[in-house]
This record gives structure tokens, sequence and C-alpha cells, in this order.
């Protein structure tokens, strides 16, 4: 899938264009019934339900191995369940995967962009690619550009460019077409402190105005930028409710460990 959404707000945060009408409950709904992904005897992803809504800022909490990726490519069409179903906005990634891929947009946790390139013309070749041309791709570029802050560093080549730099560009790509589901996997790793706060600020600045599923393991950053959680523990929803009962207990860590039952199982 190529690589490539917020009343009066700061116009530097990321948001609509001023001439576009804000939908009372921006974004896309998600829906999962029993959900589940085997590769051979290996069970990545098992039994998952669960529903987020237009315009929430949902996490997807997990060590690493937990099914968070597998969870994004179920998601996005990229596998097959091999039990349940999975829809976005009532279609399935399965059947219609490319109608389900237009309304996505989706920021890796290392980014994936040509170094040789200058940052607006990556951005005006990432908005090509997502079936934009003419004026409606310069606009949505100087657009972008305006809402991450780019705007300094736009003639600038991305090899260049600070981690922070670049991975404000990964996130400005994903926005170009207007997703109404924005997919993020770790999006702050190996930033540093600065760089950051910058980019939770931008994420912040969504609330309410696209949907966001938000991958981490940070429960600091799951705290800031989502309502509620789903934490997963070896392909399995261990719990899901709202992001600030779930994390604020004396030891919420313990949602990532492994039970007596499970350690008893490990090989």
């Amino acid at each position: 899938m190529a690589q490539a959404e917020p009343s009066p707000r700061d116009p530097a945060l990321p948001g609509k264009s001023s001439g576009a009408p804000e939908a009372e409950n921006p974004g896309v709904r998600i829906e999962t019934q029993g959900l589940g992904r085997r590769f051979g005897p290996h069970v990545a992803l098992e039994n998952l339900s669960l529903t987020v809504e237009p315009g929430e800022s949902f996490g997807l909490l997990g060590a690493n191995g937990a099914g968070k990726t597998t969870f994004i490519r179920l998601l996005t069409g990229f596998l097959l369940p091999s039990s349940g179903r999975v829809r976005v906005d009532g279609l399935s990634p399965s059947d219609r995967a490319r109608q389900v891929q237009a309304r996505i947009g989706y920021v890796p946790e290392t980014p994936r962009l040509y170094p040789e390139l200058r940052v607006r013309a990556f951005l005006g070749f990432a908005a090509g690619l997502r079936g934009l041309s003419g004026g409606a791709r310069r606009q949505a570029v100087s657009e972008t550009l305006t809402r991450f802050r780019l705007e300094s560093v736009e003639r600038r080549l991305i090899g260049h460019l600070s981690k922070g730099y670049r991975q404000r560009v990964s996130l400005a790509q994903a926005f170009l077409h207007g997703p109404g589901l924005l997919i993020v996997d770790e999006p702050t790793s190996g930033l540093d402190p600065l760089q950051r706060e910058e980019i939770r600020e931008v994420l912040a600045g969504l609330a309410g105005h696209c949907t966001l599923l938000l991958c981490t393991h940070d429960l600091d950053e799951a705290r800031r930028l989502t309502t509620r959680s789903a934490v997963l523990r070896r392909g399995s929803l261990v719990a899901l409710g709202e992001t600030a009962a779930l994390l604020g207990g004396a030891n919420p860590l313990a949602l990532f460990h492994a039970g007596e039952a499970d350690e008893v199982a490990s090989p």
C-alpha cells in the first residue's frame, strides 16, 4: 500500500482544507468479530472482537509480537483472515481492498521515503500515487506543507533532514488524500524528547477529526493520544476500555506480562 485529517483550530495543526465542510462524525468505523489469523500452527491473532467509532482516537497496545502488525495487515487487506471478519465502513478488506485502502493513511514505524527527493517533490509524487492531479494535487501539497509546518524545509532533500522532520514528512504524505482512518505505528520511536513532543502535538490535533489507530507499546503516548485502547498479548485481547482506566492502575505493565499459565506453556 502506498504510504501514504480536525470548530476553530490552530492553522498549524493538521486538519481538512478550509473550503471543505467538516462532517459531524468524521472518520471511518472499524468492526471486528472473532477475527483470527494463523500461520501454520502459529496463532498470530485469535478471536478478536472490537469496534472503533468514527472520529475516535484508539490505541492498539502490546509488546513486540503481540499481534499489532498482523491486525494492521488484516485491516488494510494485505492479509486474509483465517477466521472471523473485519469491516471498515462496512467494507471487507478481503473483498474490497482498494476501496478500503483509499480510506486509509498509513505511517509506518520506519519512514519509507526517497532521500534523493526534495520534500515538496516527494509529496507531489505521493499525491499522484493517491490519484490527485493538476490543481487538486498542488493544493493538497501546499496545504499539507502548511499543516505539518514543513514550509521551511520544502526544498531540502529528504536525506538531509533530521529524523524528526522525516517523521513529519511521513505523517504528511498520509494526509494528502484526506483519509478517514490514520494508522500510525510507533510514531515517536527513536526520536529525541523535543522531536517526540512535536510529533505528539501534531497527532493530538487530530482528535475528533479522523479515526486514529495508534499502535504502540509506549504507555505515556497512549495516555496522551487515545481515549480508548485494546491490549493484545500473544495474539489475544486481554483488555479493552478507556485508556485512562486501563493504564491508571498501580502496575499497568501487568497487562503486557504473560500470566502463569502462559509461562508454563512457553517453550
